[in-house]
């Protein structure tokens, strides 16, 4: 498991990692410099579809029916509520590698 600092970052990794080297995104809606709305849109745009493609799991605070359509509507495939509780993160993660 990697992790970045923010969305700039995360963009910048899915651009120079392999395809394939990447299962999913757990993307932090929340921070410095690009959120993640933004990351996520600058991700659904790159030009190597299959990195395009990948599954992006919304990971916010904000579980009101509007962040979660914020969310599929920048480009995320599934939205988890914070505080993260580890069985259903499991679950949730289960069915989206299923997938």
């Amino acid at each position: 498991m990697e992790h970045a600092e923010d969305g700039i970052i995360c963009v910048d990794m899915m651009e120079k990692a392999e395809v394939g080297y990447y299962d999913l995104i757990l993307m932090d809606i929340q921070m410095p410099n690009m959120d993640g709305y933004k990351a996520t849109r600058t991700i659904r745009n790159l030009s190597d579809k299959e990195k395009a493609g990948i599954t992006i799991v919304a990971m916010t605070a904000n579980a009101f029916e509007e962040d979660k359509r914020n969310a599929y509507e920048a480009g995320m495939n599934w939205h988890i509520a914070k505080p993260i509780k580890i069985d259903e993160l499991m679950s949730a993660l289960t069915e989206i590698l299923k997938e």
